[in-house]
């Protein structure tokens, strides 16, 4: 086996990785790069050619692991997506809200580009390119092996990250010889609501394994419920509102799951919470289809006639003029809306509203890739743009870390050391350098051997040889002309603004 890493390597977003076995390409998830990582990489090509492709294997349906599949199959793709049933039904709203973002995004660009007298830009794929694209997907249950051809087989345990969420065993026969490789994608934190644990495992030959969280611990989950049930309330004390960015996927069910319980204790009574977010209203009716899936305690609820995802005082919105008239209201309400990192969708019209004032409060219960204006907006910045406009950084900013769907330092590490055998290697991806680094170090101190992986870089199961792909000049410049466009008939100033734009 042969594995190839082009995205989420040395960063967190972007998960993308070729493995080539028995004469095969596989390409383990196709997400987008967001954030900091997006500026510097970007989205709009790859580095390999998508017609080479045999089959996408896909752990989850967050943006940053499937969200260029579409640009995928829009460039010739046109193998299987395998993935679990429930990522199937998510991706199927999941990357057609987010070819209606990059449309709305470009038709914003585009009138202000068409001000300037520039030449319009496309989006990287449209609503109907992501719907076009799920005629590719094929869906699969937990635990059952799946032979894609002969000499490989797969099978899907869950990673307790999301509904429908996949730690990848990947089993191949190589001259008579089996080797199993593992892809943990995004490993789950312990005692989420609604999702199972992650499923531990025997072994692996082989293991890739994300480190996001690799140098920082978590809360416990439920202390930090009891944080944001003192937000709201203290918040509502001081006259205010309070906003969550949430990923409309995962995070905002959670939330909701949560909030349930104080509601129906009567500690919060009352309230108005509003889901602000048409993906997460498609998502939230999908995660109710997927019950069998469900942890214990959330099963057990159902079976009580309890919906955990719906109580008095919940309300979804679905127009923009619903949306607009939230903005209006000026304490007492719990606003969750997408974009989770604040860099789309409705959530930066509630922060221009709410942002500025301090009887309000900001509360982040995801990560925030550096770069994002929640990447900002936690990092400190007492300014941030929104919509072109300067908005203070006024309102009381939290950051429940103990909420994230991603396992901490020492969950990596414990879900490894169930394992009865330790792996040959251990390749880390998915968590900035310092993250990686620091969870290497850990797992040096434990005897286990492991690589940080860099974009660009190979891995041989052969001897475990590591080449690394080092870009010249000459590929850097190429690089940059992919990602120019057409040049050829544009002046001075258009080729400004467009390095620019990349810069």
């Amino acid at each position: 086996m042969n594995i190839e890493f082009y995205g989420a390597a040395s960063c967190v977003t972007g998960s993308c990785h070729i493995l080539k076995v028995n004469g095969k390409k596989i390409l383990l998830d196709c997400g987008m790069f967001q954030g900091k990582d997006e500026k510097e990489r970007g989205n709009t090509s790859f580095v390999f050619n998508a017609k080479d492709i045999d089959f996408c294997l896909l752990t989850h349906a967050h943006i940053d692991h499937c969200g260029r599949i579409p640009l995928l199959y829009k460039q010739g793709f046109k193998g299987d997506v395998i993935c679990t049933e429930a990522t199937l039904d998510l991706c199927n709203v999941m990357l057609q809200d987010s070819g209606h973002i990059q449309e709305m995004e470009m038709e914003w660009k585009n009138r202000k580009r068409e001000r300037q007298g520039l030449e319009k830009i496309e989006p990287i794929y449209t609503t109907e390119d992501a719907a076009s694209s799920m005629k590719l997907f094929r869906g699969y249950p937990y635990g059952k092996w799946i032979e894609l051809f002969k000499g490989l087989k797969i099978r899907f345990n869950d990673a307790g990250h999301l509904l429908g969420s996949a730690i990848i065993e990947i089993a191949a026969d190589e001259d008579g010889k089996e080797t199993k490789l593992v892809y943990t994608g995004d490993l789950g934190n312990i005692n989420i609501p609604i999702i199972n644990d992650p499923v531990s495992l025997d072994y692996a030959d082989y293991l890739i394994m994300e480190t996001t969280y690799g140098d920082r611990l978590h809360k416990t989950t439920e202390n930090e419920f009891e944080e944001l049930y003192k937000i709201i309330r203290d918040t509502f004390k001081r006259g205010g509102n309070v906003i969550i960015p949430s990923f409309a996927v995962g995070r905002t069910q959670e939330v909701i799951y949560a909030l349930n319980k104080y509601v129906e204790k009567d500690e919060l009574k009352d309230i108005s919470i509003y889901v602000d977010s048409p993906l997460a209203s498609e998502s939230t009716d999908i995660f109710k289809r997927h019950e069998d899936v469900f942890d214990e305690e959330a099963k057990k609820l159902i079976m009580a006639g309890d919906d955990p995802l719906a109580f008095k005082g919940l309300y979804f919105t679905k127009s923009s003029q619903e949306s607009a008239a939230l903005n209006k209201i000026n304490s007492g309400v719990v606003v969750i809306s997408a974009s989770g990192m604040c860099d789309a969708g409705r959530i930066k019209h509630h922060l221009k509203h709410n942002l500025w004032r301090k009887e309000c409060s900001i509360v982040f219960v995801g990560y925030q890739a550096e770069g994002t204006l929640g990447g900002r907006i936690i990092g400190g910045e007492k300014t941030v743009k929104i919509f072109g406009e300067e908005i203070a950084v006024n309102a009381q900013i939290h950051q429940l870390q103990g909420l994230s769907g991603h396992a901490d330092r020492l969950g990596l590490l414990r879900w490894l050391q169930s394992f009865k055998k330790m792996p040959k290697e251990i390749l880390l991806v998915h968590g900035d350098i310092n993250a990686s680094n620091s969870f290497k170090d850990l797992l040096t101190s434990k005897g286990y051997c492991s690589r940080v992986m860099d974009n660009g870089d190979t891995f041989d199961t052969k001897g475990g040889a590591l080449q690394v792909k080092t870009e010249s000049k000459k590929d850097k410049i190429y690089k940059l002309l992919d990602r120019l466009g057409d040049v050829d008939n544009i002046g001075n100033d258009e080729l400004i603004n467009r390095i620019k734009e990349i810069l």
